[in-house]
């Protein structure tokens, strides 16, 4: 008995003394594994590695799409020497540094295999460099074909192979309350796809362009959204994004684009002569208001629809066409006319060389006068 206890306490101090010496250098060892806690999650069908699939209402196929043809437009323009760097006295308090170059952002459309891409005439204009950075990376130099200021509208060119191309839609089937999506490069951050409704039609008389026919929407566009797409739930182009009302310098859910009829004619018009050809009469039209009326002595002012023509260009047109000042014009080939903006647009519309007809308003009577219009004078910021 007594043997089988120091046998036991023998076991026993051997078993401490390894306990210790593993818990000094190998405490590892003597670590349990942590329990593995059981959490159980429902995901959807299909799991993490399939394809994404859009939701129901997605407008991911229309950006998708139309994302493809949207580009980076980066620009530069070489810093004018100051005049005084050769004046010592300015050179000894200011020195021999110029000022930097600058540099400009916005996006552009591919609109043709060929490589014409639509954007803002601000966006390039007075630009030395035109670099185009491609929805792939690609970056090209591009060429400018020609700018419209009356539109604010501009036409590039760039070579590049397998060029993505936009589809065009009909801007004038747009309906006020319409899904639109605005698709650019706001602040440089990257292609961006914002979505909103149009919120009007027909807005003018803005005093950002000559010619004004714009599509308000509340689709985000920012700073560097300037030239880029407005497309439909089916990706096709409504319009070119030029402009936003802020009072912040970001996006308060009012913008504006050129609808894309205006920009196609544009486009055509540049290719195919290297500028935009449109009408033009000769006249001075002012909003038909009851003091305009009075001076001119317009009966039933009040009943009139139209634009009051207060000047005549001498030997014009429209003094060849027999037009005269205080005559009140409401209509251009068959199209009615209720203010300044439609009667420009109207007349721009017209082919130079062939004779329309406008109808007036005459002390009081109708009137019908044949007018062949002439080309509009390019203004001076034309390039």
């Amino acid at each position: 008995m007594k043997r089988q206890w120091l046998l036991f306490s023998q076991t026993v101090t051997v078993l401490l003394a390894v306990y210790f010496v593993v818990l000094t250098f190998k405490p590892e060892w003597l670590q349990r594994s942590p329990r593995q806690a059981v959490v159980s999650l429902l995901e959807a069908p299909g799991g993490s590695s399939a394809a994404p699939t859009p939701a129901p209402g997605s407008l991911a196929a229309a950006a998708r799409s139309a994302s493809a043809a949207v580009v980076s437009i980066n620009t530069s323009k070489a810093a004018a020497p100051n005049p005084n760097r050769n004046d010592p006295w300015f050179r000894f308090f200011f020195g021999d540094a110029d000022a930097a170059p600058q540099s400009g952002l916005g996006s552009g459309v591919i609109v043709s295999p060929e490589g014409f891409v639509l954007t803002n005439n601000h966006v390039v204009e007075g630009a030395d460099e035109i670099e185009v950075v491609l929805a792939d990376s690609r970056r090209v130099l591009a060429k400018v074909i020609g700018t419209d200021p009356d539109t604010d509208l501009a036409v590039l060119k760039i070579a590049a192979d397998k060029l993505p191309v936009i589809v065009l839609g009909n801007s004038d089937r747009l309906l006020v309350g319409d899904s639109v999506l605005a698709i650019g490069n706001p602040f440089g951050v990257g292609q961006t796809v914002t979505s909103g409704i149009v919120s009007a039609l027909g807005r003018n008389q803005l005093g950002i362009n000559t010619f004004e026919n714009f599509i308000q929407t509340d689709a985000a566009i920012n700073p560097g959204n300037s030239g880029g797409a407005l497309v439909d739930v089916n990706g096709h182009l409504m319009g070119i994004n030029t402009a936003i009302y802020s009072r912040s310098g970001g996006s308060m859910g009012i913008g504006f684009a050129i609808p894309v009829s205006t920009a196609k004619q544009v486009l055509q018009s540049i290719v195919e002569n290297g500028r935009v050809v449109r009408g033009w009469i000769g006249v001075e039209p002012n909003e038909l208001t009851p003091e305009i009326a009075e001076t001119f002595g317009l009966r039933n002012a009040a009943n009139l629809r139209g634009v009051i023509i207060t000047g005549v260009l001498q030997g014009g047109p429209a003094a060849q066409a027999g037009i005269k000042p205080g005559d009140v014009i409401v209509a251009v080939a068959g199209q009615a006319v209720t203010n300044v903006a439609e009667l420009l647009t109207r007349v721009a519309a017209l082919a130079p060389g062939q004779i329309a007809a406008f109808d007036l308003q005459r002390q009081g009577q109708r009137a019908e006068v044949k007018v062949t219009p002439g080309v509009r004078p390019a203004p001076k910021t034309q390039r």
